[in-house]
């Protein structure tokens, strides 16, 4: 019986640890997305977007994974364009693609977006967006600064639980 009441006091805790977790990675006011929007949904479209959408990942994770104000963020971000714009080249000529492209760093149009369960109005917000011809596709998005979208770019670490080897020992 005690270790049913522990295991239920145990999943209890995790539960409200998580929620507590949940709630601050939610995007703060100053902060700097990402956006890409692809020409349409067609299939290769889709597929350009996808690959800018890994390089910026990649490439934009490197150089704000350290960075800890806004201020410093935008200046990596603004120093950045000229190569994230002879990228985007390269992905378009190395994928024989020939739709137009603008990069745009400011304050930007989002429409209302979900992300970890909160809704962001819509309006301007101070971003990096791609888009590429009509722009009439399903959007990407994130958030630069703070990186929260480019926190899984990383190699997958390995984890190991407190709480779950407690348990395992338990059985």
């Amino acid at each position: 019986m005690k270790k049913i009441i522990f295991i239920l006091l145990l999943l209890i805790i995790i539960f409200l640890v998580s929620k507590e977790n949940q709630q601050e990675l939610y995007i703060p006011e100053s902060s700097i997305r990402l956006r890409v929007i692809p020409n349409s949904n067609k299939e290769y479209d889709i597929y350009i977007k996808e690959q800018i959408k890994k390089y910026l990942e990649k490439d934009l994770y490197q150089q704000l994974k350290t960075t800890s104000n806004i201020e410093e963020a935008r200046t990596i971000i603004k120093d950045s364009i000229p190569n994230i714009d002879n990228n985007i080249l390269n992905i378009f000529k190395n994928n024989n693609y020939k739709e137009p492209y603008i990069i745009n760093y400011g304050y930007n149009y989002f429409p209302e977006k979900n992300y970890l369960n909160k809704t962001y109005q819509e309006g301007y917000y101070e971003s990096l967006v791609i888009t590429i011809g009509k722009g009439e596709g399903n959007n990407w998005w994130c958030a630069l600064f703070p990186n929260f979208c480019l926190l899984d770019t990383e190699e997958d670490p390995e984890y190991e639980s407190f709480i779950y080897n407690i348990i395992k020992e338990l059985f």
